[in-house]
């Protein structure tokens, strides 16, 4: 297995990176009872404890077990039930199944992270500067399921007719409608993909050129106001504006607004991790999928930009909004025309492929992204959900085109 490069170079600078991933998930679930912990609502949801557990035998499985030969595990078994999807680090239980798994309770599970974490620390006490790299991507990785905890765990809840809480709820901040408008880029060869600086994973790169026609971009993303006009205009009756598959799904599941939307004395009402509130009008829709986004864009005569039309439009910007670390857990009106990031993830039309030149990593961690790289769909941008230590211009996230219960929105474009 190859070991990814460090880029957080010193002990104490991974030490904290690592406390303070690991302290972070540990907040997050506080408010949740045990009960909650177990939901898993659909195959595509984990439970949160399952989480919890999975990102621990992450650092247990790829460091400790290859690089601690003293190291013990709690419990061999811990192995079968929290991998994932990594074929070559053994067999896994059922993903459909994880909410089945009542045993080890939570605070079992509690006590194999504080396990880890102790062996850890203690094995980067040792001076293994060689290890920073895996115990970086390890909280990168962390980072990542914290994003899905918080959405699995909005999905989980939305199925409770008492519609409860995950935070109290807050006062909905003012919203003013901004025009939308379209900013002209002019194309031309330009590079994309991680430069080298920093942490990145394995899809971001390498850095290569591709050429761009020029083309236009919106100053914001969609918002709840546009989409509703969208719906109130049959754009989910008008099977002209959608895919064939697209049109398929919409029928099948019956979809007719974003998912957790419903309609209360004709006012838009939604669910969210602080409970039912009115549609905020002004901020970015969320919980629509490609399907929808594509229709969208198609019915307001624009499209979806490209991943890289995305990645060069948002350069200049700086990596300022609404992330996880502001604790809104909801798209918010955006106060900063032009700016690309938070709130929600925004589509692309481009396909999860490798760039030119991509190889993925020997051994397990290969698994990472590279299987993955088929029929699944780019998203650049991050979300309410998102840690903001993950944000980077190269930074791509995917999805596949029906899926709706993560924080993801859209942008439109168009040709100049």
């Amino acid at each position: 297995m190859t070991a990814p490069s460090a880029h957080l170079a010193t002990q104490p600078d991974i030490l904290r990176l690592f406390r303070d991933v690991r302290d972070r998930t540990t907040a997050l679930v506080s408010p949740l009872s045990e009960a909650d912990m177990m939901l898993q609502s659909m195959e595509d949801a984990s439970p949160a404890k399952w989480h919890l557990a999975h990102t621990t035998w992450f650092f247990e499985e790829f460091i400790l077990k290859l690089h601690a030969p003293s190291y013990t595990s709690p419990d061999d078994r811990f192995a079968f039930l929290f991998n994932s999807y990594y074929v070559q680090a053994g067999p896994r239980h059922a993903r459909d199944k994880r909410g089945m798994v009542s045993r080890p309770g939570v605070d079992d599970v509690m006590a194999y992270r504080a396990h880890v974490d102790n062996a850890l620390t203690d094995l980067l006490d040792r001076d293994r500067d060689d290890l920073h790299g895996l115990v970086e991507l390890g909280c990168h990785h962390e980072m990542q399921h914290q994003e899905l905890l918080v959405t699995d765990l909005l999905h989980g809840l939305s199925y409770n007719p008492l519609m409860p809480v995950y935070r109290d709820p807050e006062p909905m901040p003012v919203a003013r409608e901004i025009p939308l408008q379209f900013n002209a880029h002019a194309g031309g060869l330009v590079q994309i993909g991680h430069d080298g600086d920093g942490f990145a994973y394995d899809c971001e790169q390498p850095r290569h050129q591709t050429y761009l026609a020029p083309y236009q971009i919106a100053n914001r993303p969609v918002t709840s106001r546009d989409w509703i006009d969208f719906i109130e205009d049959g754009g989910y009756e008008t099977p002209t504006l959608w895919l064939m598959d697209g049109w398929a799904r919409r029928q099948q599941e019956g979809w007719d607004a974003p998912l957790y939307w419903w309609q209360q004395d004709g006012d838009w009402w939604t669910f969210t991790l602080r409970g039912p509130q009115p549609v905020n009008l002004d901020a970015p829709v969320v919980h629509v999928s490609y399907y929808e986004a594509e229709a969208f864009a198609r019915w307001a005569g624009a499209r979806l930009p490209t991943e890289a039309e995305w990645e060069c439009a948002a350069r200049p910007h700086e990596i300022t909004g609404n992330f996880l670390d502001d604790g809104a857990l909801r798209p918010l009106p955006r106060a900063d025309l032009g700016n690309f990031w938070g709130d929600v993830w925004e589509w692309t039309q481009s396909p999860f492929t490798p760039y030119p030149g991509f190889r993925a990593p020997e051994g397990a961690l290969g698994e990472y992204n590279g299987k993955f790289m088929i029929n699944q769909m780019v998203l650049r941008g991050g979300s309410c959900a998102t840690p903001l230590a993950q944000m980077r211009e190269s930074y791509r996230t995917f999805f596949y085109p029906h899926q709706r219960w993560q924080m993801l929105g859209l942008r439109l474009a168009r040709d100049h």
